[in-house]
């Protein structure tokens, strides 16, 4: 795959436009600016529409409605049925929410076709890598680190193994509908998860010293609200660890940068694809405490 004749087509999630109202353009400009050698196209998502809803939104630009039963996750369903047997026909895959711009970002910044290019023809799902200090165990999986599910790019082939985007089918098992206590006795998380998920959404983050953008406090009027983001954050690591398990190489988009820096011409073989904790310990920007190394 040449990067001057790759498509990809990001499958942009969002509801409504009352926040991140520029999410659509700044997609577009980045791929634009950064990946000028793509063709791309882009499907919105909106979870806010009816799900027959569908229009041209612009150049380039389809707008669908989407199913939020399970936010993103079940959008991106819907944006690959709506293109049907044409989502094989792309290279690369980009799934993205209207929050991409949140937290830390600065990884965005390092894609480019060159760097793209060192995964031509790989299993292997880009974008960055998150963990927790130490490992936690959803459902009989034990899971520690995951991709940010809000700015990925994979190939459509690893996307059609995993069937349904949605992991998390049967909430039934997960809550009490208790603020108090709001997971059950008996859920399928460890009492580390239910802490590092408690402590995201409603407290001072997860001990990493990062606190996210829209925490709020518990209460019988925002339950609600923490168990369909409690769904959204199982989800997204999941997501990760069935990857995995279908033998999808998780990449570290800086880590991928670094190696393409490193390298000229920078499409040489890059070899086997180290460890998570490998990736995320030897970045040139920002990297991880080698005190996560084995």
């Amino acid at each position: 795959m040449s990067a001057a004749g790759a498509r990809v087509v990001t499958l942009l999630a969002r509801h409504g436009t009352a926040k991140y109202r520029d999410a659509v353009p700044d997609i577009r400009a980045l791929f634009a600016q950064q990946m000028p050698e793509f063709g791309h196209e882009t499907v919105v998502i909106d979870n806010a529409l009816d799900r027959d809803h569908v229009e041209q939104f612009g150049p380039g630009v389809t707008l669908i409605g989407g199913d939020n039963a399970a936010w993103e996750f079940s959008a991106w369903d819907c944006g690959i049925a709506h293109l049907g047997p044409r989502f094989d026909e792309y290279d690369w895959v980009h799934l993205a929410t209207s929050a991409f711009r949140q937290l830390y970002t600065r990884y965005i910044d390092r894609f480019d076709a060159d760097m793209l290019g060192l995964l031509a023809g790989r299993a292997a799902a880009v974008g960055h890598i998150d963990y927790f200090n130490e490992p936690v165990a959803f459902a009989g999986r034990s899971l520690q680190s995951w991709l940010r599910s809000s700015f990925v790019l994979l190939p459509p082939t690893e996307l059609r193994l995993l069937g349904s985007l949605n992991s998390v089918t049967d909430r039934s098992r997960l809550f009490s509908g208790d603020p108090a206590a709001p997971f059950r006795a008996a859920a399928p998380l460890s009492a580390a998860y239910q802490g590092n998920i408690l402590g995201w959404l409603t407290g001072e983050g997860t001990g990493q010293g990062t606190e996210w953008h829209s925490r709020f406090a518990l209460s019988e009027q925002t339950l609600r609200f923490f168990e369909d983001k409690t769904v959204a954050v199982l989800n997204e690591q999941m997501l990760t660890s069935r990857l995995r398990v279908q033998g999808c190489n998780i990449v570290d988009a800086t880590w991928l940068a670094t190696r393409a820096g490193q390298s000229f011409p920078a499409v040489r073989p890059l070899g086997v694809i180290p460890d998570w904790r490998v990736q995320v310990t030897s970045r040139d920007v920002d990297a991880a405490g080698a005190a996560i190394l084995p």
